[in-house]
């Protein structure tokens, strides 16, 4: 029998320790005291109602599970429905690290778990193709010409059809190094991402402009890629960990900042030295973290130096993405940002800290929730009566999209780097 720490005992004997990241799981388990102050913060027990399906319910349940007290094919399919989005976090007085756990106990049960053919072939599909833009391309392609089939096929399947657009726009590539305008403040490594540049080429065309526009050179290394937490957060942490390293050889040189502009890329890199503890590449995980940065907290941070303002008056809904919100702690930032644009006129909406269903990939795993959560936010953001809706991460705005899509005089949605980008004088 191998303790974890403290009241967790795993069961089994055949799992490496420092694989589980022990230590860190079990003090997350131990700081819950159980006070429910999480449960007013989780979207699927809002939805649901299910003690299970909140995050003290399934705290217990993956100590339970851990201690073998309970099959842990009992406690999956609450697990399964946890969206990942960290509200929970900063609502827990305890300071109870979730995402240490869930992220953590995801990965130890995709080592033995038994899914269903059909469940097995889309996680499969999303682990080899999603991470990878050109053959994310050329599944795109196909999955547009075979839309039509989606309601007749399976869950998983249906939703990725679903999800795709209508159209895919051309690429927009950025050269290796665009130079500063004016004095050079900083010289930083912009992240290319992954199925970002297959559906919106113009966030990281935008956002590179942008920041060169007031005073910062950016590189676009072309050997860099997907960083690997799409996968991370859905616990295959070895295609995560292989997507990092590539990202570590090919970003080496002395940058001020390595900039992400997908809140679920900058969240998951925040979680590198935990992916990659006690490994030989521990202290490059760590530089790499401690250097990555929103676009928009880290063009908040140095100032803007370049007049920005919109043509007409505009109302602009700004749609926190979860892990910028919730599990990076930025919400004064792109608001920031946004009001120093002339004729802009920031509007709120109701629930606004609440999940719209995208979380990585759980609207191709859980699209049923996922479109729930997706009309609640439409159904927000159309009752604020925005001109445009921006956000600052490619899933959030894909969701929130399609759910637009389906009522009438749907504002466009944007990435807050092409809004701002719109706006230079």
């Amino acid at each position: 029998m191998t303790g974890l720490c403290g009241t967790i005992v795993i069961m089994r004997h055949d799992i490496n320790i420092d694989d589980l990241r022990a230590p860190e799981m079990a003090e997350a388990v131990e700081k819950c005291v159980h006070c429910g102050f999480c449960l007013a913060a989780c979207p699927t027990y809002k939805l649901l109602g299910e003690e299970m399906d909140s995050p003290r319910g399934r705290i217990y349940l993956m100590k339970t599970a851990l201690e073998g007290r309970i099959d842990p094919a009992d406690a999956q399919p609450y697990i399964d429905r946890c969206l990942g989005c960290m509200a929970c976090v900063p609502a827990c007085p305890s300071e109870v690290a979730y995402g240490d756990l869930l992220v953590g106990y995801r990965a130890l049960q995709e080592r033995e778990r038994e899914r269903p053919p059909l469940d097995a072939a889309a996680r499969k599909l999303v682990i080899e193709t999603l991470p990878y833009p050109r053959r994310f391309r050329l599944a795109a392609r196909g999955g547009k010409l075979g839309k039509w089939l989606a309601p007749a096929l399976p869950g998983a399947f249906s939703a990725m059809l679903g999800l795709l657009p209508s159209d895919l726009p051309p690429s927009q590539p950025l050269p290796e190094a665009l130079p500063a305008q004016g004095e050079r403040r900083a010289v930083v490594a912009l992240l290319p991402g992954c199925a970002q540049q297959v559906l919106a080429p113009g966030i990281n065309y935008a956002a590179a402009h942008l920041l060169a526009a007031n005073g910062v050179e950016v590189h676009s290394p072309r050997a860099a890629g997907c960083c690997g937490s799409i996968l991370l957060h859905i616990g295959a942490e070895q295609e995560a960990q292989m997507l990092a390293r590539r990202n570590f050889a090919a970003i080496a040189g002395d940058v001020d900042a390595i900039i992400t502009t997908a809140a679920g890329c900058g969240s998951g890199i925040k979680d590198y030295p935990l992916l990659f503890k006690n490994q030989h590449d521990a202290a490059a995980a760590q530089a790499f973290a401690d250097k990555a940065m929103d676009f928009s907290a880290y063009l908040a941070g140095i100032g803007l130096r370049a007049p920005m303002q919109l043509p007409a008056e505009t109302r602009v809904v700004y749609q926190d993405a979860c892990h910028l919100l919730h599990a990076q702690g930025h919400r004064a930032e792109p608001r920031a940002l946004l009001e120093k644009v002339g004729n802009l006129q920031l509007v709120e909406i109701a629930d606004a800290e609440l999940c719209c269903g995208s979380a990585g990939t759980y609207n191709i795993d859980q699209p049923a929730i996922a479109r729930q959560l997706g009309a609640r936010k439409a159904e927000a953001i159309l009752s604020a009566q925005p001109d445009v809706v921006v956000s600052g991460n490619i899933g959030c705005i894909t969701q929130i999209r399609q759910q637009l899509a389906q009522r009438e005089s749907a504002p466009p949605v944007l990435h807050i780097a092409e809004l701002l980008h719109s706006a230079l004088a």
